[in-house]
């Protein structure tokens, strides 16, 4: 199973471990990864420990289930963003405005990238291939898989994904990139190109 199949499929978690991700969401939050106690976890949710352990293997497996779960909502915020969207162009740029702004806003993707950076910045980076993976194979869906000549369509997505990803770490810059408006008039300008078919500027 690829990560955005796992990412997009149905959870497979009952209300008790879906109590017991809510609460690793908040220890993570206030405490980050590695202070984050699976005990504390346990009592926050309000069940033993062996309850939770019958549910999560570990920490390890805990801290999958809050990022595959808070992935998941990432993902179905930019599909129904697009969803009545009648252009794979129209929808790549407002994925692409939804995205930045989702992963501007993103409390847990915040506080990692300041408590844990360590933890979190090779899954962006050096072992991010699979992040890359995933998030391009969900682009190339949402735009119907259309073919652009000279270029693929997981080509242009990734080239999304990859911006996307660079302005999430480094958001200063000469472009400005600071509301909705200014994110889609970047995207209109630079992305939307690549998806012509004439090389037009529109």
């Amino acid at each position: 199973m690829s990560l955005l199949e796992l990412v997009l499929a149905e959870p497979d978690t009952d209300a008790v471990g879906e109590s017991i991700v809510d609460a690793a969401l908040e220890e993570f939050l206030a405490y980050g990864l590695r202070r984050t106690n699976v005990d504390v976890v346990a009592r926050r949710a309000g069940v033993s420990r062996a309850t939770l352990y019958r549910r999560f293997e570990g920490k390890d497996a805990l801290v999958q289930a809050v990022l595959v779960r808070e992935s998941r909502r990432f993902f179905e915020t930019i599909a129904t963003a697009v969803r009545d969207l009648a252009g794979a162009e129209e929808r790549l740029v407002e994925g692409f405005v939804v995205g930045v702004r989702h992963a501007r806003e993103d409390r847990l993707l915040n506080r990692l990238l300041a408590s844990d950076p360590e933890a979190l910045l090779p899954y962006l980076t050096t072992h991010g291939h699979l992040v890359v993976a995933a998030a391009r194979e969900f682009l190339v869906r949402q735009a119907a898989n259309v073919p652009v000549a000279g270029r693929t369509p997981a080509g242009v997505a990734e080239v999304f994904v990859r911006l996307a990803i660079s302005f999430t770490l480094l958001p200063q810059g000469a472009i400005p990139l600071d509301t909705d408006e200014e994110v889609r008039a970047f995207a209109s300008a630079y992305l939307a190109p690549l998806m012509r078919t004439d090389g037009s500027e529109g």
